[in-house]
């Protein structure tokens, strides 16, 4: 049944835990914002726990409503629920990060959110226009110190208005920024990129690994080319041939193989769909394990490929100018460092037990080894932590 379906989340360096599997919330102007409400409860009931938006994606409203409904009719509890939201470069300046956040508590009603992220590293000039431009078309951006608005992060979770607190579309450069800020109290606990097979992000996980952040993949499938920040005339990930062999094989579908490679690297998978029947198909993906072998030639697609471009309709020389985009854009022949502005993120998640060759035994709700774990065998992934989907505190 699924209220005895067992959830597993990583831990995070601050000690909560995040859900491993995502489903987010972004969309084209196509689609009704009425699809977003429906879309979270089938996931709620489907079984997702952990729920990706932002301030950016206009839909946080839809997003409350469809949880406080599943809240009401008891299918869940607020502590069950993994929920992620973003402060857009707008509000930057740090008297504005908090209310940012507490626009979105106040649209979601909520008292808190799990995870607050930076949602990219520009700052841009404050109003409530989200792409400010000058009378040249240009991206207007602002002079602030992302230390400075890092530390009214940090104030956001010192107030308990969000519980984590992370990055998103930071380089390693950016990262160390942070880490390297005199009087830290808190690191990012995550960095959440465009990752897949044909952009796996290997150096950037790397470091994030050696200074214990979690990578958190969206466009794990690719993306929808109907968005306005999707480079055209680029290869659909899920049609590439070695994808679809590996799929064919274990009688699968790309989609779920493409996520999969993510859960095998200790990567927290996002992926977002609208559609009933692939969004089960998404949450099936902890009932098979790809092999060695599998997860070799999944690394080989790797392109150093992105789908997503930076701050759309800006003029490349003012993009250029400011310096945290120079320093994305340094990184354009080593893509894996380099991530990029998202208008969509992802994220929902559970997972089934999983091991890595050589990683820490996974501990079962009741703290004992969970001797069903299936094989991790590509990485030496963070601990994956089973919940009891009802467990409060989690």
């Amino acid at each position: 049944m699924m209220s005895q379906m067992r959830h597993f989340s990583l831990k995070m360096n601050d000690g909560h835990t995040i859900p491993v599997l995502g489903l987010g919330t972004s969309a084209p102007s196509q689609v009704p914002k009425s699809e977003t409400e429906m879309a979270i409860k089938r996931a709620i009931d489907i079984g997702y726990r952990h729920i990706d938006s932002a301030h950016l994606y206009q839909n946080e409203e839809e997003i409350g409503r469809a949880i406080q409904m599943k809240i009401a009719d008891g299918t869940v509890k607020r502590d069950d629920i993994f929920y992620t939201t973003k402060v857009w470069g707008t509000f930057f300046r740090p008297e504005l990060v908090q209310t940012n956040l507490e626009r979105s508590l106040k649209k979601l009603q909520m008292s808190y959110v799990d995870l607050y992220l930076l949602h990219h590293p520009e700052a841009l000039q404050a109003g409530e226009d989200f792409f400010p431009k000058d009378t040249h078309g240009n991206i207007i951006f602002d002079t602030v110190d992302l230390c400075t608005t890092w530390e009214a992060m940090e104030k956001c979770k010192n107030e308990g208005l969000t519980r984590s607190i992370g990055v998103s579309n930071f380089n390693c450069k950016q990262l160390e920024r942070i880490l390297n800020k005199p009087g830290l109290k808190y690191k990012p606990v995550c960095n959440q990129v465009e990752c897949h097979p044909y952009l796996n992000q290997s150096k950037l996980l790397e470091f994030c690994r050696s200074h214990d952040i979690l990578l958190v993949a969206y466009a794990t499938l690719g993306s929808d080319a109907r968005k306005k920040w999707v480079i055209k005339n680029k290869p659909s990930l899920l049609q590439d041939p070695v994808l679809n062999a590996i799929a064919e094989k274990h009688r699968r579908t790309p989609a779920q193989v493409a996520l999969r490679y993510q859960l095998q690297r200790g990567v927290v998978a996002l992926a977002k769909s609208f559609s009933e029947q692939r969004i089960k198909e998404n949450f099936q993906v902890f009932e098979f394990e790809l092999t060695p072998e599998d997860m070799e030639s999944l690394d080989g697609l790797n392109r150093n490929m992105c789908y997503l471009q930076d701050l759309p309709q800006a003029a490349p020389g003012r993009v250029a100018s400011h310096p945290e985009t120079v320093g994305r854009m340094e990184g354009r022949g080593e893509a894996q460092l380099t991530s990029h502005v998202s208008r969509k993120s992802v994220l929902l998640a559970t997972i089934m037990p999983l091991r890595s060759t050589g990683a820490p035994e996974l501990q079962g709700g009741d703290g004992s080894g969970d001797t069903h774990a299936h094989s991790l065998a590509h990485v030496n992934t963070p601990r994956l932590i089973p919940q009891t989907q009802g467990l409060e505190g989690t």
